[in-house]
């Protein structure tokens, strides 16, 4: 094992790299770490959801260039290296019933098949920890879940030799966590803090939703000190032009609030090939060499 540690994040689309863990990678990056964000789908069939941009013939036509190069923007700014894995985005099917997922798209994609080119980065890039989604995708897109169906095909098979011959030589990554970001305990407190200080949450109908939604709460195992790097997150994020509005949501809670009252990005340990004592603060608990 080589002295440098080595990070992998696996998302679904762009922007999903600089809205789920991306301070996190911001921060390892300055620590040393290399960090691989694996990015299955180009986005193509993503809307433009910044109004401002909203009617723009030139992005509607070629969204998909549109968005490879905020990738590549997003990417630069947040010092992380970035790979496609060539997958077509699914969109978001709409309406009661669902329409069928077009043909061709990723999330209708056999994941043993899928997995072969995450095997082959995996086996190239060498990472120790890996970051995905649990098996609800973070929220339920087809490509969300998707992700997490091939991200633990990948996982188990890169180690065996007998798996995916002809990708390379085998590469078993010791940590697989969940990304987290988006849970109840960090809504809740962001909420209260807002209220406390007389401001308007945004997050109230987000709360009441939760409520009534039968969700289990999630095991979060692991909360990396990040804040310094929220305003790096911040400027990925809005690079991703045609996704993200820098007056929108996203937004709304100051960043002195956020630093102050959920300093951290939070994971589930989902996977561990090495003996670590939870909860954790480093993604490489149990990893790095002493």
């Amino acid at each position: 094992m080589s002295d440098q540690l080595r990070l992998m994040a696996v998302h679904a689309h762009p922007d999903d790299e600089s809205s789920k863990g991306a301070a996190t990678m911001a921060k390892y990056v300055a620590e040393g770490v290399d960090v691989l964000v694996a990015t299955c789908t180009g986005g193509e069939r993503g809307s433009i959801l910044n109004p401002k941009l909203q009617g723009d013939p030139y992005l509607e036509e070629h969204i998909h260039e549109v968005r490879a190069k905020e990738m590549a923007e997003a990417r630069e700014i947040l010092g992380v290296r970035q790979e496609w894995l060539g997958f077509v985005d699914s969109g978001l099917p709409e309406g009661d019933p669902l329409p069928p997922l077009p043909e061709g798209c990723f999330g209708l994609v056999d994941p043993k098949e899928a997995a072969e080119p995450l095997v082959r980065l995996i086996r190239s890039f060498r990472p120790h920890v890996i970051l995905t989604y649990d098996e609800n995708g973070g929220y339920p897109h087809p490509d969300h879940i998707m992700t997490h169906k091939v991200s633990m095909v990948a996982f188990e098979a890169a180690g065996d030799a007998a798996r995916y011959p002809g990708t390379g030589e085998p590469w078993q990554p010791l940590k697989l966590y969940y990304q987290q970001g988006f849970n109840r305990p960090r809504t809740q407190a962001l909420h209260e803090a807002m209220l406390a200080r007389g401001l308007e949450s945004p997050y109230g109908e987000w709360l009441k939703r939760w409520e009534g939604s039968g969700m289990p709460e999630r095991t979060l195992t692991t909360r990396v000190p990040c804040a310094e790097f929220f305003p790096v997150r911040d400027k990925a994020l809005i690079a991703h032009a045609t996704q993200i509005d820098p007056d929108g949501g996203w937004f709304r809670v100051p960043m002195e609030v956020q630093q102050e009252v959920w300093p951290t990005e939070d994971y589930e340990l989902a996977r561990s090939h090495v003996d670590t004592s939870l909860p954790e603060s480093d993604l490489f608990a149990g990893i790095r060499q002493n």
